[in-house]
Formats: C-alpha cells, structure tokens, sequence
C-alpha cells in the first residue's frame, strides 16, 4: 500500500464525506484526483476489539453512489459469472485476494480473519466498492476486478471536491 499518513483536516475530510467519525484509520490509501482521500486504509481489528477485514475502505460520497449504481444493474452478478467461466480471470482475482491479505498484514494479524479478504474474494464479487478501493489503493494491475469496476464509472471529481 502506498498510503500517507492522515491528517486531522484528512480525518475531518473523511468524517464529512462518511457522515459520520471514520473508525481506526491508519492511512490514506488514495486520493481523488480533486485532492481528497477517497481511499482510507482500516486497522484489521478496530479499537474495540471487533475484527475489520475490510483495509481499504471507499469514502468518495459520489465514487460511492457511482458504484452503487455498477451494482444495483447486475455487475457483481456478470463479474462472478466470468470468474467461473475463467480460468485466467480467475487465478488474477486469486492473487488480487493474496495482495489484499499481504497489504493488511502490514498492519498486524488477526485470528479471526484469517485467509478472508474483502468484496468476496476470492470467490466470488460481492461488494465492488471494495474493489474498487483495491483498485484505487493498489494501482492498476492488481485487482481486475476492481479496474474493470473502476473503468465503468465516470469522472466522478469532474464536479469538483464533495466536500470543501
């Protein structure tokens, strides 16, 4: 992960974008082209104790709309079709889980999530808003999933930033 540290106007950043206070962000993992994060990387195991498979965590309010929209027409459907359908795919999602894992490894072991990554790798797509954080934090070539997701969707910060 090439992700920076954050600062409290990053954290005030995500809180509004989120709506709510951002739990156990250790880093930015990406930023919007508009200058703000739009990708936090999360402890696997949160302050309170519950485990958090999820590292990369979307914050965008519009990237989220955005992919929500991938979703509700039946995307993560099709994807999980051609997982099965191939091989090649297949074994590239494979090792798109392997990095994800090797990522928040980074940021300590958790029993409890051992082996499970996010979005429903790497089986299956379960949530593309994971992937396409993957997508975002790792950098193209890592996750195919999360770069066809994140090829879909339109220039979200063409608007400007969602929040000042």
């Amino acid at each position: 992960m090439n992700g920076q540290r954050s600062s409290a106007a990053d954290l005030a950043v995500v809180e509004a974008q989120l709506g709510r206070q951002p739990r156990d962000v250790l880093a930015i993992a990406h930023r919007c082209p508009c200058g703000n994060p739009d990708v936090v990387a999360t402890a696997p195991q949160l302050s309170d104790g519950t485990p958090f498979p999820t590292l990369y965590y979307l914050t965008c309010p519009r990237v989220v709309s955005e992919v929500g929209t991938l979703e509700a027409r039946g995307e993560m459907r099709e994807m999980t079709k051609r997982l099965a359908a191939d091989e090649n795919l297949a074994a590239n999602y494979r090792a798109a889980h392997t990095s994800y894992l090797s990522d928040r490894a980074g940021y300590g072991e958790v029993p409890a999530i051992e082996g499970v990554s996010a979005g429903g790798m790497p089986d299956r797509v379960k949530c593309l808003h994971v992937l396409v954080a993957h997508a975002l934090a790792a950098g193209a070539g890592v996750n195919p999933l999360g770069d066809e997701a994140l090829g879909m969707l339109p220039a979200w910060w063409e608007d400007g930033r969602c929040v000042q």
